[in-house]
Order: structure tokens, then C-alpha cells, then sequence
């Protein structure tokens, strides 16, 4: 699994967050040192004959142009009339070795290793990740020269791919903006080549051009980061503003100038003093640690409490959870709760963010508590989402 160390010494860590981040792109060679992949190409085959993945969460691009899934699908109906499109093999291979590649959105949400790659990678930025896999034959661009509104980390897994990087010709283009950025003239500020194990970080608004033209198969990831930008941390202080009686009255849009003025002048003493607050972007950036859902599943066959059974496998579904501790107890809060619970349970919190799989009874060693006393720490954060049990149930 990549984990979020894993993902920190590859990219630079702190170094790579204070002076890459948002600010450059960066190629990460392997040099050989490749972890076992997250994606095969037999993963990908079992995806695509397991899952009825509807375009455009799979689809087929060639040119920038979506191709029509009748192309390479037929459509089938069930008794039920539940209709879907069904891959046939022949015409599929047929596109893609004319030139299209294809996309499976989301990809992390039905392939558990990229789920925790992608989990890791959310500990690491501190935001919010999707993967997508893209796979491609031939020297022809799927997307043709492009931009996106989110910074992406790219993972080479099998063959290689042609990257052309033209920079960006808007500063900081946002999926919601006022103008659209120029497409780039000139060459490329950078053609690349990754190979397998190879990263690349580019961030958001920077134009490229991606092929396979090196005479092999491609099978990459990119996991997509959320932006957060001004807006966002603006959207969130109007809402925290909305303790203010002054914020939540109504605008005097009938009433006389002074009137006009002097709401205007309060709102303005508001906001000013809710930027003054040195605090401010810390209380922002833990709002959006603690109250994402991040990666909820199920704990079957546990409908109500988790039995203290030592080989009981429990993992961390909050990746950016986080812990406070004090002279008399421990908090953790994420996925919109908060549980407040002894001392003594610092410990098997503190292994539980790490975001590893652990079991019971490790937990229970670890921290000094008993079977018992982890279950019912276990429990309780299974009933608030933040928890999952993934192994030895019986």
C-alpha cells in the first residue's frame, strides 16, 4: 500500500509542500524502486467484466472527443428493464488500437488498492482525492492539449507515456471563473517521458498534451486533488458569520441611504474583525479535516457493537481525522463527529490515524487497554462513520 509516509518521501515532504506545491511541476523518477502496483492490467480486465460502468464514468476518448459507447458496446436490457451498456471485447480493442484511450473515473471507489493509495495521498495534502485510470496504445492524444482545475499527482504503472507541458496562460483558473484561459502557443515548457514507476506533479491550470507513442502499452493514475482555494475559504467564513445577528438580518434594501450605510458598515466590522482573528485559516482547514465523510463502508456482519475478538481488523475511514489531547482526556473528531474519551485510549487512536489496518488485539497491546475496552472504543467510532471494520469477523 502507498501510504502517506510512502507518498511524503517520494514527493519531498515539507520541502516539496513549501516550495513545489501549487507553485511548479515535478518529475519523480523511479530509479528502479517501484512498489507493488496499485492497478494491473488483470485488475483492469476484472474491473471492466465486473462493474457495469456506464459512460462517462468509462468511456473512450479519442481526439477530445468522447467516442459513442455504441461503438464499442451493446446495449442490454434485463427482465426488470434495467438496460446498460456491455463492453464487447472485439470492438473495443478495435477503438482503442485506433487511437482512443480509455478513462474509468473514480476508480479508487471500486479497486480497495487505489483506494488506499488514495487515502494515503489525502493524509499527505490535507485534501480531498479521486483517482482516475487512463490507458492508452497509440501516439494519438485522447484529450488533445489541455488543462485542468485540479492540482494531479500521476503514478506510471505499466509501459510509458509522453508528457508535453506548456504551463498555464491564466494564473490560478478555477472550474468556476470568470474567463476561460487562452490555449498556449509555442512549444512546451517540458516533453517528458515517464516509464513505469514514474510521478509527475502538475498543478491546476498548467496545459499538457499526453500520448502513448512510445511503442508500448500505458496504463497510468491520476489522483485528482480538490482545490481549496479563496473562494472556498470564503464560502466557509459567510457560514461561520452566520452566528452574527448582524449577518443573519435582513439586508435593508427598502430602507433610507444612512440606513443602507450604516449596515454596510457593520456587515464590513464583521468581516474584518472575523480576518483579524489570527486563527482564522486554522479553524478553516480543521472544519475541512473533521467534517468530510471521507471514505465511509460498511461493518457487516457488526450491525450494533464490534465483539472483543482479537483477530477483529479495523481501519480508519477519516483520513484526515484529527487528535487533541489534554491533561484530563483525548479527542478525536472527523467524518462530523467528535468523540471525547479517557487517556488511556491516546495510544490506540494514535495508531488508528495512521490509516493502517490493525486488528483488536494489536490495538489493545499497543495501547494497555483490554479487549474490551478497544471494542467498545472501536465501537463507538464505528457507529459514527469514522471507523470500518475489514477483516477477521467471523
Amino acid at each position: 500500500m502507498i501510504d502517506s509516509a510512502s507518498w511524503a518521501q517520494r514527493l519531498g515532504g515539507d520541502t516539496f509542500l513549501a516550495q513545489t506545491c501549487f507553485r511548479a511541476h515535478k518529475v519523480i523518477r523511479s530509479n528502479g524502486n517501484t512498489s507493488p502496483s496499485p492497478l494491473t492490467w488483470h485488475d483492469l480486465n476484472e474491473i471492466t467484466a465486473a462493474h457495469r460502468l456506464e459512460p462517462p464514468r468509462m468511456r473512450l476518448s479519442r481526439s477530445g472527443e468522447a467516442v459513442p459507447a455504441t461503438a464499442y458496446s451493446i446495449l442490454r436490457t434485463n427482465r426488470r428493464g434495467v438496460s446498460w451498456y456491455q463492453p464487447q471485447p472485439a470492438e473495443f480493442h478495435a477503438r482503442l488500437a485506433e487511437g482512443a484511450s480509455l478513462v474509468i473515473d473514480a476508480i479508487d471507489q471500486i479497486h480497495p488498492p487505489v483506494r488506499e493509495a488514495a487515502a494515503g495521498l489525502e493524509r499527505f495534502f490535507r485534501t480531498p482525492v479521486q483517482v482516475n485510470a487512463y490507458a492508452s496504445w497509440t501516439a494519438e492524444e485522447g484529450f488533445g492539449t489541455h488543462w485542468d482545475d485540479h492540482d494531479v499527482v500521476v503514478l506510471q504503472l505499466e509501459g510509458s507515456k509522453r508528457w508535453k507541458i506548456y504551463g498555464p496562460t491564466r494564473q490560478t483558473p478555477a472550474w468556476r471563473d470568470v474567463e476561460a484561459p487562452e490555449a498556449p502557443t509555442g512549444e512546451p515548457i517540458a516533453d517528458i517521458v515517464l516509464t513505469t514507476g514514474d510521478m509527475l506533479y502538475l498543478p491546476r491550470g498548467w496545459w499538457h498534451a499526453v500520448s502513448a507513442d512510445q511503442g508500448s502499452a500505458s496504463l497510468h493514475l491520476t489522483f485528482g486533488l480538490a482545490t481549496q482555494t479563496g473562494a472556498e475559504f470564503l464560502g466557509w467564513l459567510c457560514d461561520d458569520l452566520r452566528a452574527s445577528t448582524t449577518v443573519r438580518a435582513d439586508v435593508p434594501r427598502f430602507g433610507t441611504s444612512e440606513e443602507r450605510a450604516d449596515y454596510l458598515d457593520a456587515v464590513r466590522k464583521e468581516v474584518l474583525a472575523a480576518l483579524g482573528d489570527p486563527r482564522v485559516l486554522d479553524r478553516w482547514e480543521r472544519s475541512l479535516d473533521t467534517t468530510h465523510p471521507g471514505l465511509p463502508r460498511l461493518s457487516l456482519p457488526h450491525l450494533t457493537a464490534v465483539p472483543p475478538q482479537p483477530g477483529i481488523t479495523v481501519q480508519l475511514t477519516a483520513p484526515r481525522a484529527r487528535i487533541d489531547q489534554d491533561d484530563d482526556a483525548v479527542t478525536l473528531s472527523g467524518a462530523g463527529n467528535e468523540w471525547t474519551f479517557a487517556l488511556p485510549v491516546a495510544p490506540a487512536l494514535r495508531l488508528l490515524a495512521d490509516g493502517m489496518p490493525i486488528t483488536l488485539g494489536a490495538l489493545a497491546v499497543e495501547s494497555g487497554l483490554s479487549i474490551g475496552q478497544a471494542a467498545e472504543v472501536i465501537t463507538a467510532l464505528v457507529m459514527g462513520q469514522a471507523v470500518a471494520v475489514v477483516g477477521g469477523s467471523r
